[in-house]
């Protein structure tokens, strides 16, 4: 007799990553171009040494770092974050609230928190289209309906579009189980695209009109991870149209650090939504982690984190370039389209005429054939609908690994024009 799980429980279904890292390990020839992870290579192995060593000689306050840490984060290194908050928003010092500010395990732990404590079942969150998909994963393991925006052919929020929407719901009486508006502003995960601040001003005008409060959840996990210049647009904390409404900004030092690490942390601007995430998180873990608090914290004060993220960009531009030009060279005459990001870790492709690129797809299959494989794009969508996009991820693979990921994956995008044209 098989155990009675909870209706969380019975929610939960394994990760679309898990079963396409579950492809890699029964293949090891396999490149994957699929887990957003980290350049293995660049990870900053002799910095976090002397910190470590650093800690070590440091006495007491040393020792105090393999102790118990408060749920809400250190200190110094919530002060530290505070400040970058407000440089990179060009707000004054002591424009942000230090108390507003929490540390999580990378910042998947405060996106999950936040949904956790603001929605029950059969709430709805608005998401763009396409958007991050874990993100979607949560919501579905949560019971939480995502609603796709209208977007435009820039990539951003279709404001009139949401407008429209927002008055559609509230006329068919669903408008009251929408709690959310959730974003991914800086070289997004999976397109590469950045909002631009006009939009978030607009978007904030809009839900100000509302009748109820819609929370603001902005995820800047990519906002450091630029190659050359950072991306204008100010965080939704500091755009005057949401001034007063609950937001949740939430960023990692994960990606531009160490991805073993596992620091992440969140802005809140609501008092009783922040009290109920450091209280479920309490519940979790009783805060994140110390001493990888204290690694971090000393890489920040240092200057040697943003040393190590300097050359990052670099190691990532170059990355980007030779999977962009290996691709071009080879796919573009067929029809395969996409943007070329300013940050990040991803290709966003389009297929030509509409190909279908889902798991379950000729082309899934002969790409799996070839030695190579990707995150199908559908799985960015909240209705999955849109089969031609794939998320191509450079962020792991060696310069050569990727070129001979690329002909793995255009042999197979040749193959598929063959079987057509035969």
């Amino acid at each position: 007799m098989s155990i009675r799980l909870s209706e969380l429980g019975l929610r939960q279904k394994p990760s679309d990553i898990t079963r396409l890292m579950a492809i890699a390990i029964e293949r090891p020839d396999m490149l994957s171009l699929a887990a957003g992870f980290t350049d293995n290579d660049s990870l900053p192995l002799e910095e976090v040494r002397d910190i470590v060593n650093d800690i070590s000689k440091a006495g007491p306050s040393g020792k105090s770092t393999l102790q118990y840490g408060s749920n809400i984060g250190r200190s110094e290194l919530r002060s530290i974050l505070t400040k970058r908050l407000e440089a990179a928003d060009t707000i004054e010092s002591g424009g942000l609230d230090e108390a507003r500010m929490f540390v999580s395990n990378g910042s998947q732990q405060s996106l999950y928190l936040a949904i956790q404590t603001l929605c029950d079942p059969g709430d709805c969150i608005l998401v763009e289209q396409p958007t991050y998909f874990v993100f979607l994963e949560i919501l579905d393991g949560l019971g939480v309906t995502p609603i796709a925006m209208p977007m435009n052919e820039a990539g951003e929020v279709d404001v009139e579009g949401l407008e429209a929407l927002l008055k559609s719901m509230d006329k068919a009486g669903t408008l009251n189980r929408l709690k959310a508006l959730y974003l991914v502003s800086y070289f997004a995960n999976p397109t590469g695209h950045s909002i631009s601040e006009s939009t978030k001003s607009a978007i904030g005008s809009v839900l100000s009109q509302l009748d109820q409060t819609i929370a603001v959840i902005e995820d800047a996990a990519y906002r450091e991870l630029y190659y050359e210049t950072p991306h204008s647009a100010r965080s939704c904390l500091s755009v005057d149209t949401f001034t007063g409404m609950p937001i949740l900004y939430t960023s990692t030092l994960t990606k531009p650090y160490a991805s073993g690490l596992k620091v992440g942390y969140a802005y809140c601007t609501d008092e009783s939504w922040m009290a109920a995430m450091l209280s479920v998180k309490g519940q979790q873990d009783f805060g994140t982690a110390n001493f990888a608090q204290a690694i971090v914290e000393r890489a920040l004060s240092s200057g040697s984190f943003d040393r190590h993220v300097t050359e990052l960009r670099a190691i990532y531009k170059q990355k980007m370039e030779t999977l962009h030009g290996a691709l071009e060279s080879k796919l573009s005459e067929l029809g395969w389209a996409w943007p070329v990001p300013g940050g990040a870790l991803y290709l966003w492709l389009r297929s030509p005429n509409e190909m279908r690129t889902d798991g379950d797809s000729d082309f899934h299959a002969a790409c799996i054939e070839n030695g190579v494989f990707y995150v199908p794009g559908d799985l960015c969508y909240p209705s999955n609908r849109i089969q031609d996009r794939i998320r191509l991820s450079f962020g792991a693979l060696k310069p050569h690994d990727i070129e001979e990921a690329a002909s793995r994956f255009s042999l197979a995008a040749k193959s598929m024009t063959r079987a057509v044209s035969g």
